[in-house]
């Protein structure tokens, strides 16, 4: 028995309840479901970081708007599938004010949040070519996405894109590219878990790359303008949020509202196909749509099949939001710098006790400060070390299940952390080094 933080005996038995055979290859929701568990039997909050949902209040303006809109009757209402008016035009200033990229209204669509944006578009872009196979991920990434492709029955490639960072990029991506079989390439951008973001040079290689195969780039912008190292905040001025959309004429944006606006809980996410994309004649989509146009299959096949519309009184939400956004009225990047700030401080508190930040350069810079960082400890794999911290209250995901190859490591969230836990925290974190002195 060791002498830690939380009851080694509870810990222990609720991982023996939990059925969970291996705790550090668990999905997310697992770890959520045991760290509960443990939380509940011990009586002891745990410093969460398994879960990557916001820790800000919902952004008060698209409150105030879904609640008028509820209040006008929208709820007895189905919303178009491809979204009302007023979010459609709102979503192309947004792109054109935010990534100085032109895409017309009728392209930009509402989803019940990224992940939805994301099946949707495996769905229809990896059945474009009867020929091909399926999507190449830049890992290390959100797990889910594998597990969408997996229900679909659709193929995958992947590789650890931190190994083949600036002029290794071109290369690895021809090698999986050569044998003309991959549909879709995706990657977050800063990236989940590891947070690096990738250069003008590379988002420039992988563009030239997906346009010689004629590939379609989904870009997963979950943290929209979120590499707080540049100023992304201000309207229709440079910088611009770094994009692929500048370098290939086929490609999807996926936009979260959750972490970028705090409206996690409404599950509503913005989707931009591009135009040329949108009217792209796919005769091959016939054998599963009633269209062979991309943009109409999409619409009125995946997403129709999917959820028939996204929650109408939370599209009249982010259209209020992204106006004030689009304004200039509203500086949403200012809002979240939270998360950069708390990360800088928490991953000191770990590094001070003996952790190493796994992920820790972009190239030849240091790894920004943002809503993700990644550590390790000597002498455990991150299967092991994310098990080994249950017992000291800290939980978080082990890389593995990300596509890493960093297979020391842990992915931790900052978001649910609150300050006044950091006291806390140093204390677990100390009582960790003190039980596995290093040499």
């Amino acid at each position: 028995m060791k002498n830690t933080p939380i009851d080694y005996q509870i810990v222990s038995e609720e991982i023996a309840q939990s059925g969970i055979e291996h705790i550090g290859k668990a999905t997310i929701r697992e770890i959520k479901k045991l760290v509960d568990s443990i939380e509940q039997s011990s009586n002891t909050k745990f410093i969460r970081m398994e879960m990557g949902i916001p820790g800000l209040p919902p952004t008060e303006i698209g409150v105030r708007s879904q609640v008028d809109a509820l209040e006008r009757g929208v709820a007895a209402i189905y919303p178009d599938i491809q979204g009302i008016p007023t979010l459609k035009k709102e979503m192309a200033r947004f792109v054109k004010n935010y990534m100085n990229i032109e895409v017309e209204p009728e392209h930009c669509l509402p989803t019940v949040g990224s992940m939805q944006g994301g099946y949707a578009s495996f769905m229809t872009l990896n059945r474009m070519y009867a020929n091909r196979e399926g999507t190449l991920f830049l890992d290390p990434g959100f797990p889910v996405h594998k597990q969408q492709l997996r229900i679909m029955g659709q193929a995958y490639r992947s590789f650890d894109v931190y190994n083949f960072r600036g002029d290794k990029l071109g290369p690895k991506l021809e090698e999986f590219m050569a044998d003309g079989k991959i549909s879709s390439i995706l990657y977050s951008n800063p990236n989940n878990p590891s947070w690096i973001c990738f250069t003008e040079d590379e988002l420039k290689t992988i563009g030239r790359i997906a346009q010689k195969y004629d590939v379609v780039v989904i870009e997963d912008l979950a943290y929209f303008g979120m590499d707080f190292r540049k100023d992304y905040s201000k309207p229709g001025q440079d910088p611009y949020q770094p994009s692929v959309a500048n370098y290939c004429d086929k490609y999807i944006l996926l936009i979260s509202s959750s972490k970028a606006f705090s409206y996690a809980g409404e599950r509503i996410g913005m989707l931009i196909i591009s135009d040329t994309l949108f009217t792209t004649k796919a005769p091959d989509l016939r054998r599963f749509y009633g269209s062979d146009i991309v943009g109409t299959a999409f619409i009125f096949g995946s997403l129709y099949a999917l959820s028939s519309g996204t929650s109408h009184s939370a599209q009249y939400a982010l259209a209020a939001i992204l106006k004030s956004v689009n304004d200039g009225e509203f500086d949403f990047v200012a809002v979240v710098k939270e998360y950069g700030e708390k990360a800088a401080i928490m991953k000191k508190l770990f590094t001070d006790n003996g952790f190493k930040i796994v992920y820790d350069t972009d190239i030849d810079q240091p790894i920004a400060d943002g809503f993700y960082f990644t550590f390790s400890y000597p002498g455990f794999s991150g299967e092991e070390l994310l098990s080994e911290m249950l017992y000291y209250g800290i939980s978080a995901i082990a890389l593995s299940i990300t596509g890493s190859e960093r297979l020391e490591g842990i992915r931790a969230c900052v978001s649910l952390v609150k300050r006044t836990q950091f006291a806390d925290l140093e204390y677990r974190l100390k009582s960790f080094h003190e039980n596995h002195p290093l040499a």
